[in-house]
């Protein structure tokens, strides 16, 4: 064995053991128990598995690859030119928002000991008694602390991948909103939406104590913790907010579908540590997850191009990019819970229904941006309510976790209970802030004048539709654009900065200002370019 003892003692009385071995070779059934014996002491006094903790250290990290860059990517790349910058913008101030709450008190609030609702406090700033026992460290996490959700792991590890979790859900609610809400407006908004909606459905459903939790809802990954959660507050939000200027009017196709291929692309290979990664160790349920997960999105994809070629006459790369994230959103909260036959199933079935689930805002007259709600909202509902039906205790080992079609009816009706409270509640207190917000001196929604410039330009002073500095030879233009688009008057012309022309123009600058053009930048930029 090659094992390391921390403990004196056992190297101690190990090399009694060997000694005994070399003497007396006859008594090797004793060195062996004695052997077994030392081993399992060790196991009692450090119960964290290497092999796990090194499969969610990679979890953790693809998670966070599925936000950064991947979801930013994603939605920049729906985004039109004016606003890809604060789409990205979005994304990335959000991640670094929840990592910040997330220590500090979201992690207790969600998964330690407290109601059948909202956890207690007991880690607020991780600080708090060792679980472990280590008198040493008796107010603080320890080298050895573990939750009981996940006792083969370094409570710090299971602390950060659950943080990955916040933060790719709180940046799905993006989509809905995208290209008309201020940005300090989005992070008052994310910042209470984090506490009372995100803390309150993750502690319901995977805590312990949890009421969902213990009714038996099933959610391996976040099916309704995560999608359900973040697509339904932003189906709120879209309601809220209202559509944007020119929706069901204008053009507003993606302005880059190569930069959401790469996003959709990220996301897919991510998913791994999402979904294999909350079996939270590496055994079999993880394999099993990964398998699902990849039958599931494959069978999605191809699926959603058969039906938009059907619908549309043509199959797109955003549409089968789409159908890939869908499935990976309707097998998410199934992914440990069925065999590669649920997995087909789910995929096939959950394709055409969330299809189905992104055309409803056209019919409905809400302007769900990006698609949160008709991909993220819909595919969750679809994949909890498929859950339902395909669970299977052959790989659950679970008699209690099993779908109509193995016996158990009575999970459908859990499934159904538990997406209902998930999305009431997420709906609820997003419309109650999206409303207290509006109602304030803060305001909601940029005016009509920024929208039309753009939020790159209005709400970050920076632009991707045309390089200013090419055009004009200084930032004068740019700062003084940015300042009437804040002040809400008339856009300046070019002879009104008095900077020096440049001494040619480019063949890229005239296609880029061609492309914006595509996309309704202002004409005054355009002529002078």
């Amino acid at each position: 064995k090659s094992q390391k003892f921390q403990s004196s003692q056992f190297c101690g009385e190990r090399k009694e053991v060997e000694k005994m071995a070399t003497y007396n070779a006859t008594d090797m059934a004793d060195v062996m128990a004695r052997l077994s014996a030392l081993e399992q002491a060790q196991a009692a006094m450090s119960p964290i598995n290497s092999g796990d903790t090194a499969w969610l250290l990679t979890s953790t990290a693809l998670v966070l690859l599925m936000t950064l860059p991947g979801l930013a990517l994603f939605y920049g790349g729906m985004a039109q030119v004016k606003n890809v910058l604060s789409t990205v913008f979005q994304t990335f101030s959000i991640t670094c928002l929840i990592t910040v709450l997330w220590f500090m008190m979201s992690y207790s609030l969600a998964f330690k000991e407290g109601s059948k609702v909202i956890g207690g406090s007991s880690r607020f700033w991780l600080i708090g008694s060792d679980d472990s026992g280590n008198q040493q460290s008796p107010n603080r996490i320890g080298l050895n602390t573990v939750h009981p959700l996940a006792p083969t792991i370094p409570e710090p590890l299971f602390m950060t991948f659950q943080m990955t979790f916040a933060i790719i859900t709180a940046a799905i609610v993006c989509g809905s909103f995208a290209e008309r809400m201020k940005f300090t407006s989005m992070l008052v908004f994310i910042f209470f939406w984090h506490f009372l909606v995100y803390c309150f459905v993750a502690h319901s459903e995977w805590a312990m104590d949890g009421f969902l939790f213990q009714a038996g809802t099933l959610d391996f990954a976040g099916g309704d913790v995560v999608h359900i959660c973040s697509g339904v507050s932003g189906l709120a939000a879209s309601i809220v907010l209202g559509p944007r200027q020119g929706f069901g009017v204008k053009d507003m196709k993606p302005h880059n579908v190569v930069y959401t291929m790469i996003g959709g692309s990220l996301l897919w290979v991510g998913w791994f540590g999402f979904n294999a990664g909350s079996a939270v160790a590496a055994n079999g349920s993880a394999a099993f997850a990964m398998m699902a997960t990849q039958i599931a999105t494959g069978t999605s994809g191809f699926t959603w191009m058969v039906v938009e070629y059907l619908h549309r006459g043509k199959p797109s790369v955003l549409g089968i990019v789409s159908g890939a994230v869908a499935g990976l959103v309707v097998i998410t909260p199934a992914a440990g819970f069925v065999d590669q036959t649920g997995a087909f199933c789910m995929g096939l079935i959950g394709a055409p229904l969330v299809y189905l689930g992104v055309q409803i805002k056209h019919w409905a007259g809400y302007d769900d941006a990006l698609d949160a709600f008709g991909v993220h909202g819909v595919g969750g509902i679809v994949g909890g309510i498929l859950t339902g039906f395909f669970a299977n205790d052959f790989i659950t080992m679970n008699q209690d976790k099993r779908g109509v079609f193995y016996g158990r009816g009575v999970q459908l009706g859990l499934q159904i209970y538990g997406i209902v409270v998930v999305a009431g509640w997420s709906f609820f207190m997003s419309f109650i802030l999206l409303k207290l917000i509006q109602l304030s001196p803060l305001g909601l929604r940029v005016s009509e004048h920024a929208e039309t410039v753009g939020l790159d330009i209005s709400e970050h002073g920076e632009s991707m539709a045309i390089d200013m500095e090419s055009i004009t030879g200084s930032h004068a233009f740019r700062a003084t654009v940015a300042e009437a688009a804040k002040q809400g008057g008339e856009l300046p012309s070019m002879a009104a900065i008095q900077a020096p022309p440049p001494p040619t123009v480019s063949k890229v600058d005239v296609v880029t200002a061609a492309e914006a053009a595509r996309h309704q930048a202002p004409t005054t930029y355009l002529g002078q370019a």
